[in-house]
């Protein structure tokens, strides 16, 4: 019974690790995604924050409007997707060395 309580603690231990060390990797991922050919670029932090825009003054001198609206959509877009993989790439080597952790999928998070 001790020696079962002493693993689990020691999971727990492990387990509290892997979250500060998530939220750690969570608070240094920045993505850049852009669309258009690189007409429309955005950059994006772990936790799914526009931190930049850059367009191009050719998109400007078009005056196409829906045009602009599409490249920023599909860039942010991009940008959320970009995040996730990095984030779930991220989550698999951290919960490598916990067994049953490997294959989670934690939801609001990615």
């Amino acid at each position: 019974m001790n020696m079962e309580v002493n693993a689990l603690q020691q999971m727990l231990s492990r387990l509290r690790q892997v979250q500060e060390d998530l939220q750690r990797q969570v608070n240094s991922v920045a993505v850049e995604a852009s669309a258009g050919g690189g007409m429309v670029t955005v950059k994006m932090n772990g936790q799914k924050q526009v931190l930049e825009v850059k367009i191009e003054q050719e998109v400007f001198a078009s005056k196409d409007h829906e045009l602009l609206q599409d490249l920023v959509r599909a860039a942010v877009n991009e940008a959320s997707r970009r995040v996730d993989d990095e984030l779930a790439n991220q989550m698999k080597s951290l919960a490598g060395g916990i067994p049953g952790m490997a294959g989670l999928k934690i939801p609001g998070l990615f």
